[in-house]
């Protein structure tokens, strides 16, 4: 199990980081990918935008190889109880905790003036999102294993008061390290919000690609053979590595250790590259955006497929707590 909140556009470092590893998943496991409208809704009150991001977010997850009759493609605000799970695992969870977790401090630093309690407990409703299907296997970035950690804490709690009903939810990347994707001028990973000219987004036109890949940052080129490369070199050398053939990388890997690279050529070399690799999702995107009906269709049989697995969870949960009283 595992989602992505609608607050923007998805970008390179979304597909190589996350789904991708989706993708495969579904070919080996029972998965649960949902899109998080109602975690979105902690830092972005204002909903003018939230249904066209939601079904961009499903349209750009079809697009790059998710299956919805393989796997339950679905909406948050869809499985209402959701929020039951959430309430229950709130009298679990303590404030003092809650307050302590990294990306609850790293907000309140962002924006102090938003400082809401949906934003205190996050790692409850995650929780819940992931307890509510049972799911075992949870593939997250190293930003997310504090609140994996805090839903095993929750599961324990759970299990040891009410009996054993939940397993422990583990971190799941097929025994592989997961790529984190650089932005284009070397200050980070790539982003949904942020530095928005050095992030490759999946709906970039052609000319905006090249014209951020022209930006990176370079300099004049190595003065001695086989000399370490600089991060923001390397930066360049792993996106190409992500889109082009190998021999092309190759080539450009012996030019830098002969110190004859040209990176105005590399650069070319790569925006094609990312122009091949991005352009047909894109357009896939919008074939699947201008298919409204067909888009809904595929809500509501993810829907479908998710409550079914919520309801019978729930089931359990009332059962175990002592909540069904006829």
């Amino acid at each position: 199990m595992s989602g992505i909140r609608p607050t923007g556009f998805l970008h390179l470092g979304t597909f190589f980081g996350a789904i991708r590893n989706y993708i495969r998943m579904q070919e080996e496991f029972e998965c649960y990918f949902m899109v998080a409208d109602l975690h979105s809704l902690t830092t972005h009150p204002d909903t003018k935008e939230l249904r066209s991001n939601v079904h961009r977010v499903l349209a750009e997850n079809i697009a790059c190889g998710l299956d919805p009759d393989k796997v339950a493609l679905y909406c948050q605000s869809h499985v209402p109880e959701t929020a039951e799970l959430y309430l229950y695992l709130g009298m679990l969870a303590y404030k003092g905790e809650l307050e302590k977790t990294t990306t609850f401090k790293d907000k309140v630093r962002q924006n102090p003036q938003n400082v809401n309690a949906g934003l205190l407990t996050y790692p409850v409703l995650m929780a819940a999102d992931i307890l509510l299907h049972r799911a075992k296997y949870v593939p997250v970035g190293k930003d997310q294993e504090q609140h994996l950690e805090m839903a095993r804490t929750y599961v324990n709690r759970f299990n040891h008061r009410y009996g054993e009903v939940f397993p422990e939810p583990q971190a799941f990347n097929f025994n592989q390290q997961l790529v984190k994707v650089p932005s284009l001028d070397g200050t980070g990973k790539m982003s949904k919000s942020e530095n928005q000219m050095a992030t490759l987004y999946l709906a970039d036109d052609d000319e905006m690609i090249r014209k951020k890949v022209m930006k990176a940052k370079t300099d004049s080129g190595p003065t001695v053979p086989h000399a370490p490369k600089p991060d923001y070199i390397e930066n360049i050398f792993m996106l190409m590595r992500l889109v082009s053939a190998a021999d092309v990388v190759e080539k450009f890997e012996s030019d830098y250790n002969n110190c004859s690279i040209r990176y105005g050529d590399m650069k070319k070399q790569l925006a094609e590259d990312m122009v091949n690799f991005i352009s047909p999702i894109r357009n896939k995107v919008d074939a699947i955006l201008g298919d409204e009906k067909g888009l809904q269709a595929i809500m509501e049989k993810g829907a479908e497929k998710a409550n079914k697995s919520a309801h019978a969870t729930m089931q359990l949960v009332r059962e175990s707590m002592g909540l069904k009283y006829y």
